[in-house]
């Protein structure tokens, strides 16, 4: 029956480890088929941001408490697999509680530790759900969220509850049967545990036979939700839980109002200054800034899959505030949805197939993306350091140079801009005029 056991744990963690590493290796090349570009310099800045950002979650405590109910189940999700490691270690060498001989009393602590994290996690969830669909705040109603996106908060949340009371009822399980001796149970003796405890008495009139088949179901649940959660985060907003790590690493180090120069255009107006350095053999015309997800850079396809979806960058845009289209939290949703589905037609066809859609117009409209002020204020809200004002800038200049589509405010300012080199319609030779009068 152990090899029985075995057998279907090998089965199972295979198939995961399997089905997990092909998403991962599809995510990879989606994020790839973004431009270039070299974020290799300054690596001990780089390294400090990972430190800071990722693992401190530094930005998160511009709320304090909040901030310290999201390190509770951040914490949760990292310390506990350590136990998670015993588990799969029991699972192939068919041992139970293969730590606890090694470990000791030190054992014990440290499955208490873990248990109270379980109970921190459990509550907190509670409270999240609570804030999602009970308190119902602004960021968590909006209509960005509407259908899956939503619904996915939703489920993770669910899932970690239901994970946590696997965990400490299959401890409650197991230190009774301890208790009593059964088994290979009593081979390493723990001890009652702090949290689990509070269970046992619900279990103390079961049958040892019951109470080693809920042991086991717990014990199998726990480890095949873990599994189950394992692939289904590249599908989830809680794909962060990895990508912040590497997103955080590649975090801009320039200062965040800095944009970038296109040097096609900076070629352009040196040759208008300078025709003599002009090529005299005929160039490929250059294109102006991003219209679909193969136009932006690897980068922002980055920041795409490691938004979390949390709206902070939403409540913090004034464009937004004040009743405009823009959501930059939907600006990183679509370029998302929109590499996805270029994903899905490279899986089918070998490679990409022109499919008649852009990320600009078919996912994100002129609307969104001239009410941007480029104020920056979605930027710093962000707490993993995606920049959707990169997107936003891209798609416009897509919008404004190749399609020559702005509004006639701002065509008068760009002709302004080329023939006085200011937005305002008076002469360079008479901008000092005001002194005179």
């Amino acid at each position: 029956m152990q090899y029985l056991q075995q057998i279907a744990f090998v089965l199972l963690a295979a198939a995961a480890i399997w089905f997990f590493s092909k998403k991962v290796k599809e995510i990879r090349r989606n994020i790839l088929l973004g431009k270039d570009e070299d974020y290799s310099d300054n690596p001990s800045a780089r390294w400090n941001n990972l430190l800071l950002l990722a693992f401190g979650q530094k930005k998160m405590f511009k709320n304090p408490l909040v901030a310290l109910m999201h390190f509770i189940i951040y914490a949760g999700f990292v310390i506990i697999n350590i136990e998670v490691l015993e588990i799969v270690l029991d699972g192939l060498l068919g041992t139970h509680r293969l730590f606890a001989g090694v470990l000791g009393g030190f054992y014990t602590f440290l499955i208490n530790s873990f248990e109270w994290l379980a109970l921190g996690v459990i509550i907190v969830c509670v409270a999240f759900l609570a804030r999602r669909n009970m308190i119902k705040l602004k960021r968590f109603i909006s209509h960005d969220l509407d259908g899956w996106p939503r619904t996915d908060a939703n489920y993770i949340l669910f899932t970690e509850i239901v994970l946590m009371t696997l965990f400490l009822t299959m401890n409650a399980a197991d230190t009774i049967l301890q208790e009593r001796g059964a088994g290979h149970y009593a081979e390493h003796i723990t001890g009652s545990f702090a949290v689990s405890s509070w269970i046992k008495p619900l279990l103390a009139g079961w049958s040892d036979s019951a109470l080693v088949t809920l042991e086991r179901v717990c014990w199998w649940l726990h480890i095949a939700g873990i599994f189950a959660f394992l692939n289904y985060l590249p599908y989830s907003k809680h794909l962060h839980i990895l990508l912040a790590f590497p997103n955080a690493y590649y975090a801009r180090l320039e200062s965040q109002g800095k944009m970038k120069n296109m040097p096609a255009i900076q070629k352009e107006v040196l040759y208008a200054m300078q025709p003599e350095l002009a090529p005299t053999e005929a160039t490929e015309a250059p294109s102006f800034g991003a219209k679909d997800v193969f136009d932006l850079s690897w980068r922002n396809l980055l920041d795409a899959y490691s938004c979390t979806e949390c709206g902070r960058c939403s409540s913090a845009c004034p464009a937004n505030s004040t009743g405009k289209l823009l959501s930059p939290r939907k600006i990183m949703m679509s370029t998302r949805d929109r590499l996805e589905e270029v994903g899905k037609n490279i899986n089918i066809n070998g490679s990409f197939q022109a499919d008649g859609k852009t990320l600009l117009h078919d996912y994100i409209t002129v609307e969104e993306l001239r009410a941007c002020t480029t104020c920056n204020a979605c930027v710093e809200a962000c707490p993993v350091s995606i920049s959707p004002l990169e997107i936003i800038t891209e798609l416009r200049r897509s919008l404004i140079m190749e399609e020559s589509n702005a509004p006639q405010e701002w065509n008068a300012m760009f002709s302004n801009v080329e023939n006085n080199f200011a937005p305002w319609k008076f002469s360079p030779d008479e901008r000092d005029a005001w002194v005179r009068s």
